[in-house]
């Protein structure tokens, strides 16, 4: 019996396109506890969100994933038939995806997409299904539940819509929830309410969530731990503090420069990571931030870099870090 209600092992994933083979995940590690909220941040392409999917079955043709075990609740997700996923899909484990005008659809009622959910995965009456339909849009604080269920996805506003998607997805009171950049298309009020609810359903209903975003900011309230993505492999791992306080690796450095802050003196710049992202498909030989980091040194072109732990927790891939720790060591001695 795992401790963990979702343990991702030495994950490789690759999607073979005519032009070659896409590495997306290079050796990814995730572990989640029951009611914890784990933030994965990082550049677009950095391979979030094919996490995320791959955890659910749903990795798009042609991606094929090479290695690694994907574990939840102590069922292996890379063994199992689409059947058996289909069961924890919606059910067992839910997404809220990124923009819920795409998300919905545009021929039905918002009352008929809940409803769907809902007779899928429980064996409620249709008229118990528009009873919990209406429950449900008032738990994620949608005024007048019985006009909004007769309505389509293009009378409700975008934060009414992406309030309908967490709806659907809380449906059968899933034990995760994955929200893949779930506030991208909103203004910043409507996205703080969003988050707010969130942090409220996740206490009353003691479910995990996966936040991936790619905003530092959104994860700092929300987490307990954030994972660092770059180029398709974990570059640092830690708690919210480890990562906001303590961060070791430069691209997680820069990652937090990047962001406006009001303690700062008027006009000042941010400062931004230099460079474009790695390309997978010819991914470099050595760490895969190099060609962007400033503090760059030879060995980070050629050799992938160990890991470093510092504690139980926090750890990164660093040959800066290795260099720190090893003068450390010498001066103790």
């Amino acid at each position: 019996m795992s401790k963990y209600l979702v343990d991702i092992q030495n994950e490789r994933l690759s999607f073979f396109t005519p032009a070659g083979e896409v590495k997306a995940l290079n050796d990814v590690s995730i572990h989640l506890e029951e009611g914890e909220v784990l933030g994965i941040v990082g550049e677009s392409g950095s391979g979030k969100s094919v996490t995320a999917y791959s955890l659910m079955g749903l990795t798009a043709h042609p991606g094929k994933l090479l290695g690694g075990s994907l574990v939840f609740e102590d069922k292996h997700i890379e063994n199992m038939t689409e059947k058996e996923l289909r069961q924890i899909r919606g059910n067992d484990i839910s997404i809220i995806f990124q923009d819920p005008m795409t998300s919905l659809n545009p021929v039905y009622t918002v009352g008929n997409q809940i409803m769907e959910a809902i007779l899928l995965h429980t064996d409620k009456t249709k008229a118990q299904a528009k009873d919990r339909a209406r429950e449900l849009l008032e738990l994620v604080g949608i005024n007048e539940p019985d006009k909004r269920l007769k309505q389509y996805p293009h009378e409700l506003s975008g934060g009414m819509r992406q309030r309908v998607m967490i709806a659907i997805a809380l449906a059968c009171e899933p034990k995760l929830l994955i929200a893949d950049e779930p506030t991208t298309a909103l203004d910043v009020t409507i996205q703080a309410q969003i988050l707010e609810l969130m942090m409220e359903l996740k206490d009353k209903l003691g479910m995990a969530i996966i936040m991936i975003t790619h905003d530092l900011g959104v994860v700092a309230s929300m987490c307990d731990k954030i994972a660092v993505m770059y180029a398709g492999r974990i570059v640092e791992y830690g708690t919210t503090e480890d990562i906001f306080y303590r961060s070791s690796h430069m691209y997680t450095k820069g990652l937090i420069r990047s962001i406006p802050r009001l303690d700062t003196k008027e006009h000042e710049r941010l400062v931004p990571i230099e460079g474009t992202p790695v390309d997978l498909l010819n991914p470099p030989a050595g760490c895969p931030f190099a060609p962007r980091c400033e503090a760059c040194m030879k060995i980070c072109l050629n050799q992938m870099p160990p890991k470093t732990e510092f504690d139980d927790v926090h750890y990164t891939n660093c040959w800066l870090i290795q260099k720190e720790e090893f003068e450390k060591g010498a001066q103790n001695e």
